[in-house]
This record gives C-alpha cells, structure tokens and sequence, in this order.
C-alpha cells in the first residue's frame, strides 16, 4: 500500500472510481460524513466484484474499514478496488481511498484517507448465490 501522504495517485492502477465531496455529503461538524465515504467504497468494491464474478454480486461483509484522515469539501475522491481472494461463490475486495486536496495557495496535495476490505457473494437472478466463474 502506499503512504498516507503523497503527491500523486498511484500509477500502477486505474481508479475505479472517482467523485468530487460536495457540500451536501457534509456531517454537523462540515467534514464528509463517514458514511459517505463508506458508501463510494462499497459501490467501488462491488465493481471490482461484479467484473470478476461476470455477473451480480451482494455485500455479505465489511471485514476492516480504516479512516486514516478527514475528507473535505471539494476534494476529488479516488477509489482502488482490487479483488484480493476468490472463493467458491464470495470474492473478498480491497479498496483505498485517495484524496486530491485542491487548496488556494498550497500545492495539491494527495493523501490516502480510507482502506476497507469488504466481501460480495456472487448470486443468480433469484437472489442465490452461485459459483464465480474461472477467470
């Protein structure tokens, strides 16, 4: 993984997903809440989980979720999804979160703020799960 603090995304990996913090994702004291976040991590996790499952996938856990630093208004959000284990019919995902910080003045500074691993289970049109694919 890389450092908490940085100034670039890392280059060896596409993000899955990317979205701008806005004032309305804000908590009662004006930071992103976490919820928020926890949310563009489960939509990116299950995009990683979808592609490997060729198919429909559920989030049956959240195995570890880490908030290293606060998010702001305005800054871009990056998320990594990376499938780190395949089983029968679950695919257990790894996701970073990164932070662009664009503020007045200062140089951009990068900063990871979020790393979670979540497991989805791949299932059929009747909502049961059902054997991932070889790749």
């Amino acid at each position: 993984m890389n450092s908490p603090t940085s100034k670039q995304l890392p280059l060896d990996k596409q993000p899955t997903t990317r979205m701008a913090a806005r004032p309305a994702d804000t908590n009662a004291a004006g930071d992103i809440f976490g919820g928020w976040i926890m949310s563009q991590v489960d939509i990116a996790g299950s995009i990683a989980a979808y592609r490997r499952a060729k198919g429909r996938v559920v989030t049956v856990a959240v195995n570890e979720f880490q908030f290293h630093k606060p998010v702001f208004v305005g800054d871009l959000i990056s998320c990594y999804a990376e499938v780190a284990k395949v089983g029968r019919t679950s695919i257990t995902v790894d996701v970073e979160v990164y932070a662009e910080r664009h503020r007045a003045g200062d140089d951009d500074d990068v900063i990871k703020v979020t790393e979670a691993t979540l497991t989805f289970v791949a299932v059929c049109d009747d909502r049961q799960p059902r054997v991932v694919p070889a790749e």
